[in-house]
């Protein structure tokens, strides 16, 4: 548990890594150490550690593990980049959806880069990724904690039909999805903590249940006032004027807004739209790829038929029809036209008009303070 009392889906301290294994969620709380990248690839692909943050984050810390622990290494400082550069790409390969891993990939070949040149031994080279990897950890939980305040504030302000709001929540992006208190859940917690959360509704997330096994799970942990829909009933929820709003995460945000998420992500934003009810995406900016264009560049990763064929994800009993065909994306894309926002831990990027200017908005966000 973290020092917020939020529930931890990665432990580390130097040298040692262990994931909460999420797939034995909510009946078993289970923490499996990962010793090198090979077991970081594993349980990123077996869903043993999820959310878009938290992959980066589990991927980063594996390779950091990796090389602190290795007994001898002979090679030279390049050597040793090339290492860390190879096992960075074939981590990056666990999942091909969310942008965060490949962006942390890529600004830690940076700093290997950076320092490979004046390096006097392999040993710098690999002390220099261990750092950039553990400030990774420590910057993800604050840019959470930001995104969860200016979320909650913005909603305060844009939303005063009602003195406390009802937030219709997707899958799960809490603790258990960053290296801590989450993104569109971390918006529900400040709202929670502010004293404005009326309800949290969150569907059960088919096929894998990350909503009923992990956001429920989360919600009751800190006893946060929550009630738990199918994910077909989410329209009629909105129908009966019980949604105030809808805060979903991301895993790959494109240049336009067009957001993929996890699949049922459309679905909802549609029902939304028609209802009249505004739909957020909640999400840092390194979920933000802005080499891609529009949603439809997006890879959209197909997971295991075995996930809509047997109980608990694919990891129990078959109780569909043998011999069916299944088509089982693990994402789908939101049109930008559905979205109201986007909340950063930098702010809420909305539009002008009818269109997104993301690329102002990030470019403003990292140019440097003057006073």
């Amino acid at each position: 548990m973290a020092e917020d009392g939020t529930l931890q889906s990665i432990r580390y301290k130097r040298g040692s890594l262990q994931l909460l294994d999420q797939r034995k969620l909510p009946l078993e709380t289970t923490y499996l150490d990962i010793r090198d990248s090979a077991d970081g690839w594993s349980a990123i692909r077996d869903m043993v550690v999820r959310g878009a943050p938290a992959i980066a984050i589990a991927a980063a810390l594996s390779l950091a593990v990796e090389v602190h622990n290795l007994e001898q290494f002979s090679g030279t400082p390049n050597d040793a980049s090339s290492l860390l550069a190879n096992k960075l790409d074939y981590l990056v390969s666990s999942r091909p959806t969310a942008v965060n891993l490949s962006d942390a990939a890529i600004k830690l070949k940076e700093v290997i880069s950076n320092v490979v040149a004046t390096a006097a031994d392999a040993e710098t080279v690999f002390q220099a990724y261990i750092d950039a990897a553990e400030i990774m950890l420590q910057d993800d939980v604050a840019s959470n904690k930001a995104i969860g305040s200016f979320g909650a504030s913005f909603l305060r302000d844009h939303l005063k039909a009602s003195p406390q709001l009802s937030v219709l929540t997707h899958c799960n992006t809490g603790s258990l999805a960053t290296a801590g208190y989450g993104t569109a859940l971390g918006v529900i917690r400040s709202l929670y903590a502010e004293g404005i959360l009326q309800k949290a509704y969150c569907t059960e997330t088919r096929p894998f249940n990350q909503g009923s096994r992990l956001t429920a799970f989360e919600l009751v942990h800190d006893k946060i006032p929550a009630t738990l829909i199918a994910d077909s009933a989410a329209a009629a929820l909105m129908n009966a004027g019980r949604v105030n709003a809808v805060v979903v995460g991301a895993d790959r945000v494109a240049a336009n807004g067009d957001t993929a998420n996890k699949i049922g992500t459309y679905s909802l934003a549609l029902a939304a739209n028609h209802h009249g009810i505004p739909f957020y995406v909640a999400a840092p900016l390194t979920s933000i790829d802005l080499s891609l264009s529009s949603g439809q560049e997006i890879v959209i990763e197909e997971r295991s038929p075995k996930e809509l064929l047997n109980t608990r994800g694919g990891l129990g009993e078959q109780v569909a029809a043998s011999g069916i065909p299944v088509w089982n994306p693990a994402f789908d894309v939101t049109p930008a036209k559905l979205i109201a926002g986007i909340i950063t831990e930098k702010g809420v990027i909305t539009k002008s008009g009818d269109a997104f200017d993301i690329r102002s908005f990030v470019q403003k966000a990292a140019a440097p303070l003057i006073v």
